[in-house]
């Protein structure tokens, strides 16, 4: 298969911001469009554009193509099964809402060391491994939101997984939170094939900020690039995805034909990044991160004076990728807090400031982030 898969996520809207009115005609040009350049991939999941993503699916590819035309990829929502049963009744009305009888790679959506537990508990890996048995899925894995030792831990105890699909992004590739480059060697280290998401993360790659975007037109330019033929920043961040060995799929969630034909466009004969690319996305990676607000290197001694045992550099890792994004993750919030104390927490002390190397200021950071991740609660 080529590389470029259509996430189902980000869909056109008929009415901004109600992500239940898909615009399903926009949708099938854009479906018809993809398939006619040879990409076949599309993933969907039961809560997309609040649990329509998979009608919408249903009406304007699986009605309108013949089975073996495309692969389709759907999620069990983990988050809601609250006994073993719920497995079934999820997978049923999944099929239903889809119009197919099988799917080609079956999730378990969004897997983190919570929901992990819960998992293993109501019995999720069984499940799934038995519908592989019974021929209703043809390839298992589940979608991944959490530290490498989690993932590590994970692949170790359940063998039979045949894919992970991780967030991966150049900016996001050293990143002490989403730890994208972690996660995808302890991947390759379990020879788990990936699939990956947000290779754009969530679109702050494609439209870079002044500095950075100078840098990457500057760079084409000399290469004899023009306006009219100028790549795309989505299209360099895809393609540092797409080129990771172990990587068999890139998703992007596609909300119009321009973003469609500008993806399709350079990934229906996709070319790998080169070296001096590669060097390009490390100028950009670190202008990106010039913007970050606290030196914290994660040595973790703060953590080991706090009487209040909150998890300070897992903290200051999600705050300096706010100050490069602009954009919350309370998902990572919440789970670094587990079994944790909350940044709101901190009884001033004074105990991490005085064994922090970096000499950071960290009771007035975490004022900071109880301010932005707290606030509403």
């Amino acid at each position: 298969m080529k590389k470029l898969g259509f996430g189902t996520m980000r869909l056109p809207l008929l009415v901004a911001d109600d992500p239940k009115t898909v615009d399903r005609e926009q949708f099938k040009q854009m479906v018809d469009k993809y398939m006619e350049k040879g990409f076949r991939y599309f993933d969907t999941a039961y809560p997309y554009h609040q649990e329509t993503s998979e009608l919408a699916v249903k009406e304007c590819l699986v009605e309108r193509y013949p089975r073996e035309a495309y692969v389709l990829a759907d999620k069990m929502p983990i988050i809601r099964v609250k006994d073993s049963s719920d497995y079934q009744r999820y997978f049923d009305e999944q099929l239903e809402k889809t119009g197919v009888e099988y799917f080609d790679y079956y999730l378990l959506h969004n897997m983190g060391r919570d929901r992990y537990i819960n998992t293993k508990k109501y019995g999720g890996f069984e499940f799934i491994s038995d519908l592989k048995k019974k021929g209703l899925v043809k390839k298992i894995g589940f979608s991944f939101h959490d530290q490498a030792d989690v993932l590590d831990q994970i692949l170790s105890e359940q063998p039979d997984i045949d894919f992970v699909q991780l967030q991966i992004n150049y900016l996001d590739w050293e990143s002490q939170v989403a730890q994208s480059g972690a996660c995808y060697r302890v991947a390759q280290k379990h020879g788990k094939k990936v699939v990956v998401m947000e290779p754009v993360k969530g679109g702050t790659l494609a439209k870079l900020p002044d500095e950075a975007m100078k840098v990457f037109l500057d760079f084409y330019k000399a290469k004899g690039y023009t306006e009219a033929n100028m790549p795309s920043p989505a299209s360099l961040a895809i393609r540092f995805a797409a080129s990771l060995e172990d990587v068999i799929m890139v998703l992007s969630g596609m909300s119009d034909i321009a973003q469609l034909e500008d993806n399709t466009s350079y990934m229906e004969e996709f070319k790998p990044l080169a070296d001096d690319e590669r060097e390009l996305v490390e100028r950009i990676t670190a202008i990106l991160k010039s913007v970050i607000k606290i030196p914290c290197t994660s040595c973790k001694y703060c953590m080991e004076e706090c009487p209040m045992n909150i998890n300070i550099p897992a903290y200051f890792g999600l705050y300096n990728l706010y100050s490069v994004t602009g954009k919350k993750t309370n998902m990572y919030y919440e789970r670094f807090s587990m079994n944790h104390g909350k940044a709101s927490e901190c009884v001033k002390c004074g105990k991490c400031e005085n064994i922090c190397p970096q000499h950071i200021e960290v009771r007035a950071w975490l004022d900071e982030m109880a301010k932005l991740y707290e606030a509403q609660n």
